[in-house]
């Protein structure tokens, strides 16, 4: 967490990013209905273009936030991350503690993303727009830590976020893609996120199969990203001497 408030970037994102793009995706678009449709219960909605769009660009705004701060933080650590192990800390310690702070700045980014898109418009659910929101920034955050672990240098790492954010969410833009029949978007990385988010603003529905498939996408990114960690640090875990070992056999 100190890592993440000392990144002043980060926070600048933070601060005019993400509520300078969240209001541009709102004010750019025309306010006419936009038929779209909810994929798992079937129910099409109206809602307006530019707060449908709206939710899109805090998405968007939110993934590449939370993706950008854990890989920096990750990319700046990774020695003082092979001196813990060094030290003798359990890796599964290490990423966990990496799980806590994801999830807090996750948290934080959300709540902020949702309180400006408050501003804006009134979504029928703001604690599932939340809960949405706060599910696609800890999937984007475990991708930086898997990015920050085997990428070498610093703009790899903010490109290959920026992409993966940029693909992932425009093909699956509820305006362009809610009337098509392409099911290539319900295999992107935030497609439960998206469709939560839809419903939330503009429904009583609360899709809960969506949500799981979100945390199915974060469990993976996590459990890949964890692996990807603990094989950069591997090397550096230390490996008791034979004296060690034989002092230890004694005593048992």
């Amino acid at each position: 967490m100190i890592a993440h408030a000392r990144n002043r970037f980060a926070l600048v994102l933070v601060a005019v990013f993400l509520p300078l793009w969240t209001s541009l995706t709102y004010l750019a678009m025309p306010d006419s209905p936009t038929p779209v449709r909810l994929w798992v219960t079937g129910q099409r909605l109206m809602p307006a273009g530019n707060e449908l769009t709206a939710i899109s660009g805090a998405l968007n705004a939110v993934t590449l936030i939370t993706g950008f701060m854990m890989f920096a933080a990750t990319f700046a650590g990774s020695g003082f991350d092979r001196r813990l192990a060094m030290a003798g800390y359990p890796w599964i310690q290490l990423v966990l503690a990496k799980v806590a702070a994801l999830a807090l700045s996750s948290a934080a980014v959300s709540a902020y993303a949702t309180a400006i898109t408050w501003l804006t418009w009134s979504p029928r659910q703001p604690l599932l727009l939340f809960t949405a929101l706060f599910c696609a920034a800890m999937t984007y955050g475990a991708l930086g830590v898997g990015f920050g672990s085997v990428l070498n240098r610093e703009v790899e790492g903010m490109f290959a976020i920026v992409m993966t954010s940029i693909i992932d969410l425009a093909l699956q833009n509820p305006v362009i893609s809610s009337e098509a029949e392409n099911h290539l978007i319900r295999f992107l990385p935030s497609y439960g996120a998206m469709q939560t988010s839809v419903a939330a603003g503009f429904s009583t529905s609360v899709l809960l199969r969506d949500l799981a498939v979100q945390l199915a996408w974060f469990t993976g990114a996590t459990l890949t990203g964890a692996f990807v960690f603990h094989r950069c640090t591997r090397g550096a875990l230390p490996v008791p001497s034979p004296d060690v070992c034989a002092h230890r056999s004694c005593r048992g």
